[in-house]
């Protein structure tokens, strides 16, 4: 029942933005099939309820359906498109940015003994489950105060409190649990991607961010890949095209200043590499943009 009612809420709240009065609560809803966009994931938390999502990261692929959920839990660049959505049965989906802070401070309410103890080892970045009946009836109580602004401010941060302590006790917990402490291994690689991302046109040296990190190099080594599925160098340099996908939609001709923009020496090396990504070169991917043919970034997680 709480499926066939998010379902009605979610087409209902639709916006082109994707956004809703709630904060940090987005609705996405998609009839017909669009190409794999690619941007940055956010920490999140997307529920789908009809359709099916296909999200990669890398090369791994995670497709997640009605009645899963997905969490991100570190600011990732990730490609995803729907597979399955049409006219009279499009693709419905929730998301809700998950705040390192607020997991925090419902770690703080738990009870001794009432959570397990987090892992050493980093977890997966993105992570796909069925989602529980709790978690799905906590997502439509939220949804339904968008139809009660006299209640929202009062109720709101009692709904996502709930969404996130089913999370935190549910089969994920250890990921979102790990989004809340501030010395955990997730906590260290996020601190990493956050370097790399505003110093991506920069070179660097692996064994400087595991030192930002706090972690030794080994260990750095292996938490970045779990978490990422790409060594630091390889995460850098999808940085670097997507942020150089974005130039190039306000600057289409000027594909060379845009690869020495993004941290590229060499502008062919730039070009094959950017091929290679998006499936397309700089200068036709640059005139679907502009023409509309190509999304600029992912709807939802």
């Amino acid at each position: 029942m709480s499926l066939d009612e998010l379902r009605e809420l979610l087409e209902r709240h639709v916006r082109p933005d994707l956004t809703t009065a709630i904060d940090g609560v987005r609705v996405c809803v998609a009839d017909h099939p669009i190409p794999p966009a690619s941007g940055m994931s956010g920490t999140s938390l997307a529920v789908v309820a009809q359709g099916t999502k296909r999200l990669a990261l890398g090369d791994r692929v995670y497709d997640y359906g009605a009645g899963q959920f997905l969490v991100t839990s570190v600011d990732l660049p990730v490609t995803g498109h729907f597979l399955d959505a049409a006219p009279g049965h499009p693709t419905l989906g929730f998301g809700m940015t998950l705040e390192p802070a607020d997991v925090a401070e419902v770690l703080l309410q738990a009870e001794p003994g009432d959570l397990p103890k987090s892992p050493n080892t980093a977890p997966p970045g993105i992570t796909v489950s069925d989602a529980p009946d709790e978690l799905l009836d906590a997502v439509v109580r939220l949804l339904r105060l968008l139809d009660q602004p006299r209640d929202r401010k009062a109720l709101v941060p009692l709904v996502k409190r709930e969404i996130l302590w089913r999370l935190i006790t549910g089969e994920q917990g250890d990921v979102v649990r790990q989004l809340g402490l501030a010395d955990s291994s997730l906590t260290h690689i996020r601190r990493a991607v956050q370097w790399i991302r505003e110093n991506y046109a920069s070179p660097f040296r692996v064994e400087d961010v595991a030192q930002i990190s706090g972690m030794s190099v080994s260990a750095f080594h292996r938490n970045f890949q779990t978490v990422t599925t790409m060594t630091p160098i390889q995460f850098q340099k999808h940085i670097r095209l997507q942020s150089a996908r974005l130039l190039l939609a306000n600057r289409p001709n000027d594909i060379t200043g845009v690869s020495h923009r993004v941290g590229y020496d060499s502008p062919s090396q730039f070009s094959r590499e950017y091929r290679r990504q998006f499936g397309a070169p700089p200068s036709l991917d640059a005139e679907r943009m502009r023409s509309g043919a190509s999304p600029a970034g992912a709807s939802m997680p």
